[in-house]
Parts: C-alpha cells; structure tokens; sequence
C-alpha cells in the first residue's frame, strides 16, 4: 500500500527487503514490527521496532529487511526517483548495479581451471 500525499507507506512481509536509494534526511517511521536497516559504506547497521523513528544519513543504498511483519512511513523528503522518472543525466541504483554486473561477467576469468 501506498501515499504519496504525505508520505510513503511500506508493509513488508517477514524477510522481504527494501532498497531506498539516496533518500539522505528522510525519516523512518516504524509503526509495526521490526526492521533492520544498512545503509551504504556504513559499517553499523540500525534496528527499528513499532513507535521508533530514525532519519536515514547518507545517501546511497539504504537497505531495509523486516524481522517480523512490519508497517513503516517514509516522511520528510521527496521520493519520485523511487516511483517516478529520473533525469537522463542521473543513473539509477538499478542502472549502476546493471552495469556493473555486466562488467563484471564480461571479465574473462584468469587461469580459470574446468571442474572435473
């Protein structure tokens, strides 16, 4: 489910992961569960339950898991590079990791020796 009038409302499945990208200021608004939350080149990790609320820090990658069933609310910045278009000058999060799957497995793997 989801409104985009005030905010973003997110309901995850126990397990199911989110990925927000360079969402640097918005808040997170936990309203049920938990969830477990990394952010990009930030070595701590972060764990909300129902009633918490944390302001994402860093742009990048913020990736969020839920523990349990969960309900949290995206608030305080504008997210249509989440739903909407980009500009063409931008890459997206998807783009970038795209491309740099593609490089990777076009690199031909040295002294690569066949299982037997």
């Amino acid at each position: 489910m989801a409104c985009f009038e005030h905010g973003t409302i997110v309901e995850l499945a126990a397990r199911e992961v989110v990925t927000l990208p360079d969402v640097r200021s918005a808040t997170l608004r936990v309203t049920r569960g938990t969830l477990w939350i990394t952010q990009e080149d930030d070595p701590q990790d972060i764990v909300l339950r129902a009633g918490d609320n944390w302001a994402v820090e860093r742009n990048g990658l913020t990736v969020i898991e839920a523990q349990e069933d969960a309900t949290f609310c995206v608030t305080g910045r504008h997210l249509e590079p989440l739903f909407g278009r980009r500009a063409a000058s931008t890459p997206s999060a998807v783009t970038r990791m795209r491309d740099a799957a593609a490089a990777f497995f076009a690199t031909p793997l040295r002294g690569a020796v066949p299982y037997f």
